[in-house]
């Protein structure tokens, strides 16, 4: 290429990025997101629409393909041709998502997020506030750093004796939180790693803890063979003689135990170990004592509720989501500890390019040093907006409301002679069968596969969006109130659509 037409095409080169960065055309899109957004919250939150727009994955992935290869043949658009461009791609996005905001969303934990929230991650996800060190995001990192303040305080933790840290959702808040355990359990593990022990290190866990606990026993280098899973009690709950039990088992052949992994609230079930009774047995076998409290632990903010996790407080290590029950975007996961010193335990690195060691102080303030991620977005900046301008009542008020409502839709199954819940439910996670007359005579696989079948026809027709699970082998439908504005009405209608369609499946 010749001087003159590489001039010519780096000229053309900083005229498209000058138009990709032009302040203007952020207005002018900004100005059309935010119209078809609130148009989008109106129409869903009515409750019109579909809540799940189904389309097969092959036809949408074509559809998102298609755009790619419409810009790459296209000649370059003035600013009024990319507004009008922005505009479709938003509305194709709005057209083929799920709608978590309809009230006939009663699914799976991830709720419908407050609206705002989002306004504040688009200051930081816009100016790219990251956050491995303090002077890369000085304000994100402040407002991470008071949030874990304020939520590690009404968890119940001693202030100034506590620590904490945000990262990208609750496997990975699992994952660092099992991760220090390990560490500090296990000595040198993070060096030599686990080759040196001379019987091989478990993990124990409540019996239906989540997939990602299990998993990380796999990423740690544990094993999922060596996780030993405590039996439960008639009310799926971590039964406390039987954590005894084998805790004295497993000291007694001196096998490294990494930690306790109690759940608060198990995810198929919604069940609250009791915490309490858990970690004075912790304490006495001086094991490590972690709670996953992804989506129940936001129940410390609500005075009617926080019974549910009383003892939380003394755990060593807790996991709380706020893209659950704080009804924050995803993703924004707490990890916390009770012992400050512990925020340190996680990892052993030496990064000169990063931190400073003119200042050593600001150790304390770069996540870096305790987080799975180096670069980091600024995932406390939607809660700590909201908290900001609501105050915790808002999020008190999100618990009560959903949980009540729970309780409203287990009294609505009761009543009904063709539906069977499994139990009174403790938090938002209601689990049911639907069973007419003429299914209960049928073989339980009959019965476990009738439930998939009808599940599946409700979400891809669009009428509602609820998921199933599995307990002690059979198939139930799981719902999970995460729209403060469903009410009991649409719960009603939940039940009438179930029989609609149950009866089309029927023979």
């Amino acid at each position: 290429m010749s001087p003159a037409n590489l001039s010519d095409r780096l000229a053309q080169q900083r005229k498209l990025i000058s138009t990709a960065y032009d302040p203007q055309l952020v207005r002018d899109a900004g100005q059309r997101l935010i119209a078809s957004l609130v148009t989008h919250l109106q129409t869903v939150q009515a409750g019109q629409g579909q809540v799940l727009n189904w389309q097969p994955p092959t036809e949408n992935i074509a559809l998102a393909t298609e755009r790619l290869q419409q810009a790459d043949r296209a000649p370059e658009l003035n600013a009024d041709q990319l507004t009008a461009r922005f505009t479709e791609l938003i509305e194709q996005t709005l057209q083929h998502g799920q709608n978590l905001h309809h009230p006939h969303y009663v699914g799976h934990q991830v709720p419908a997020s407050l609206p705002l929230a989002g306004l504040f991650d688009a200051v930081t996800a816009i100016t790219n506030q990251v956050m491995a060190i303090y002077e890369m995001g000085p304000w994100a990192t402040a407002v991470e750093r008071a949030m874990v303040h304020e939520l590690g305080a009404a968890i119940g933790f001693t202030p100034g004796k506590f620590s904490g840290l945000v990262t990208s959702g609750g496997s990975l808040a699992n994952l660092t939180a099992l991760l220090t355990a390990r560490n500090v359990t296990l000595g040198d593990s993070w060096k030599t790693g686990l080759a040196h022990s001379q019987l091989p290190p478990v993990l124990v866990t409540h019996a239906e803890a989540h997939y990602c606990v299990t998993r990380a026993a796999g990423v740690l280098g544990i094993g999922t063979d060596q996780i030993v899973r405590v039996p439960l009690d008639r009310q799926r709950r971590m039964e406390p003689a039987a954590l005894d039990r084998i805790l004295i088992e497993l000291r007694q052949r001196n096998v490294p135990i990494v930690a306790v992994s109690a759940a608060a609230c198990a995810t198929p079930s919604g069940a609250f170990d009791p915490l309490v009774e858990i970690a004075q047995i912790c304490r006495q076998h001086q094991v490590w004592l972690h709670v996953d409290a992804a989506h129940g632990g936001a129940a410390c903010l609500s005075p009617q509720h926080q019974h549910l996790v009383a003892g939380l407080e003394l755990a060593d290590s807790v996991v709380c989501d706020a893209h659950k029950m704080l009804f924050i975007p995803a993703l924004c996961a707490f990890v916390f500890y009770r012992q400050h010193e512990h925020r340190y335990a996680a990892f052993e690195q030496v990064a000169p390019y990063l931190f400073d060691p003119s200042v050593p102080g600001m150790a304390e303030f770069d996540n870096g040093i305790t987080n799975v991620e180096c670069t980091k977005r600024a995932a406390a900046m939607g809660l700590w907006g909201v908290w900001s301008l609501f105050g915790r009542q808002l999020f008190a008020a999100l618990v009560d409301v959903t949980l009540d409502l729970a309780q409203q839709f287990y009294r609505l199954l009761v009543e009904q002679n063709d539906f069977q819940p499994l139990c009174q439910p403790p938090c938002n996670i209601v689990v049911f069968r639907y069973l007419p007359p003429t299914l209960r005579d049928r073989s339980p696989a009959e019965i476990d596969a009738f439930q998939l079948r009808l599940r599946r026809a409700v979400i891809e027709a669009g009428d509602f969006y609820l998921v199933q699970t599995s307990l002690d082998g059979r198939s139930y439908l799981r719902t999970t109130i995460m729209n403060p504005l469903t009410t009991a009405a649409h719960l009603r209608q939940l039940l009438d659509c179930l029989r609609e369609y149950g009866q089309k499946l029927l023979p």
